[in-house]
């Protein structure tokens, strides 16, 4: 019998990446609001399971077996960078994060917290509830 992948932030997520997916709010949403894979590369996450200096900030990474199934989460819910793009460590310079935002119009800097202003399930990890004013731009 199968299992019904569970659907948060923006994707189905299949019950084999689910503990990752909970490590990975875990590990990464304690200090800042966890992001969903798909606004950034693969790349991008795979250097930053690595770096022990992640923004400015010295932050202790976590240790396999728990990193391992984060990542195996992270490579199920992004998507390999193009050859011909830099790796981004920002969501300005993401072509990902602009792909789900067509319409929106980025006249601030974007930052965590302004994700709120359309999200506001994001604080717990729900992409998909928009404000109403966005409702109807889908």
């Amino acid at each position: 019998m199968a299992i019904a992948p569970r659907t948060v932030a923006v994707d189905p997520v299949p019950e084999r990446y689910i503990l990752g997916l909970e490590l990975y709010q875990e590990n990464c949403g304690t200090c800042h609001m966890a992001m969903p894979p798909a606004v950034m590369p693969r790349e991008t996450w795979q250097q930053l399971l690595l770096l022990e200096q992640h923004y400015g900030v010295q932050v202790q990474l976590p240790i396999d077996p728990p990193r391992l199934l984060i990542w195996q989460y992270l490579q199920f819910a992004s998507r390999p960078r193009s050859s011909e793009d830099e790796t981004p460590y920002r969501l300005r310079n993401s072509r990902y994060f602009q792909a789900l935002h067509p319409r929106v119009k980025l006249t601030s800097p974007i930052t965590i917290s302004s994700c709120l202003q359309c999200h506001p399930g994001a604080i717990k990890y729900d992409f998909r509830s928009l404000t109403p004013e966005w409702l109807d731009s889908q």
